[in-house]
């Protein structure tokens, strides 16, 4: 019978996984995605430096639209400002710490429900009643805090540290693989939320190997794009992807863009922008999951899809929304079994399929232990944080 691995261990761990030959891959040991120290550490080295996306812009179309949102148990507010640009700023009154807003919806201003402190959808502070008395109070103090946001192939990103890099140079690499899909001419067609009981590594590495396709998905994905027809493509320290062929009895999917090849006509994309957002590109529509820690056992999910010129209420969005939720039900199934298999203490993990089939699970390894292995430094910021 396996002891748990300390967090020294697991880093340690990641070191040797940074040195080893492909040709060795492995999984990895069971702390790795049951550990709430393990968590801690992802939290403060890579949640707070990376780039998260957060949500797709169709869901702020118009100058004061707003969604609610967190990371690592940070409120955020993601909104078109009067100019209509995207803005990310604290969710949080600089009163009393009151949530200024929840859900969805639109303003012309933000109005603190607690004492009405009231601010400009670029956060500076309007009013603040009964407050003319107080000594030396200067509304300009009182800004609300704005974080980094970036808008990427129509997906919201936001970076809690003021120091990271534009994410689009970072991923310059991976647009040759993409850039015929025009995801900027698909629309919104459909978003929702959802918590499985699984580590956020788990759902991320799932979505991005395509060995347990055929076996997990016999009846849905497994009839049009098999896991024998699974293509790896480079990848580097920013993203990881792949390429599912269709199979030729698969009828063509849809309307699709003229840039496609004759090649991508017939495959889809499936890419991840590290650490925590997956993606599948086919010719005619996208679906994406902007996926977050809860905890060390559950992963919050936002996910969505994305086409052309096709009415979100139409008969085709509604059957392709119900075959989504089909597969997605098939992983949440396996996944959720897999989080409880983690707790045996008798679980050694076992070697990696080829490079076509969890490669990019390999490329995820590399990237955690970029971050977070013994020898490791935290590259977007200039301060390590206490270990």
């Amino acid at each position: 019978m396996t002891t748990g691995a300390s967090l020294d261990e697991l880093r340690a761990t990641l070191s040797e996984v940074r040195r080893a030959p492909q040709a060795k891959a492995r999984g990895m040991p069971r702390e790795f995605y049951t550990s709430p120290a393990f968590l801690a550490l992802e939290k403060e080295r890579i949640f707070r430096h990376e780039w998260v996306c957060l949500g797709h812009v169709g869901e702020i179309p118009n100058p004061g639209d707003y969604f609610v949102s967190s990371l690592i148990d940070e409120p955020l507010l993601v909104m078109r400002d009067g100019d209509g640009d995207v803005r990310i700023l604290s969710n949080v009154c600089r009163h009393r710490a009151n949530l200024l807003a929840k859900g969805k919806g639109n303003c012309a201003v933000l109005r603190c429900g607690y004492h009405a402190w009231t601010y400009a959808l670029d956060g500076r502070l309007l009013r603040a009643p009964l407050m003319d008395d107080v000594a030396q109070f200067d509304k300009t103090r009182f800004t609300l805090p704005s974080f980094q946001a970036q808008v990427w192939e129509g997906f919201i990103f936001v970076n809690l540290d003021d120091n990271a890099p534009p994410l689009a140079p970072r991923l310059s690499e991976l647009m040759p693989h993409i850039e015929h899909y025009h995801q900027e001419e698909r629309d919104l067609l459909y978003t929702s939320e959802a918590v499985w009981r699984t580590n956020w590594k788990c759902l991320t590495e799932n979505f991005m190997e395509s060995y347990h396709i055929s076996v997990t998905h016999p009846k849905t994905i497994h009839p049009y794009m098999p896991s024998a027809r699974a293509q790896k493509i480079p990848g580097n320290d920013a993203f990881t992807a792949y390429k599912g062929g269709y199979t030729s009895s698969a009828p063509q999917r849809g309307a699709y863009h003229p840039d496609l090849t004759p090649e991508e006509r017939r495959s889809s994309l499936l890419f991840c922008v590290f650490p925590s957002f997956v993606v599948s590109y086919a010719p005619d529509i996208t679906i994406y999951l902007c996926l977050q820690p809860k905890s060390v056992d559950e992963v919050a999910i936002r996910w969505g899809i994305t086409g052309y010129d096709i009415d979100p209420q139409s008969e085709e969005v509604q059957a392709y929304v119900a075959f989504c939720d089909a597969f997605n039900e098939e992983d949440r199934t396996k996944l959720e079994a897999v989080q409880r298999g983690l707790k045996s203490r008798f679980f050694t993990p076992g070697p990696l399929a080829p490079d076509n089939y969890e490669g990019t699970v390999w490329d995820f390894y590399q990237f955690m232990a970029s971050r977070l292995a013994r020898d490791s430094t935290t590259r977007n910021t200039h301060e390590q944080p206490p270990i």
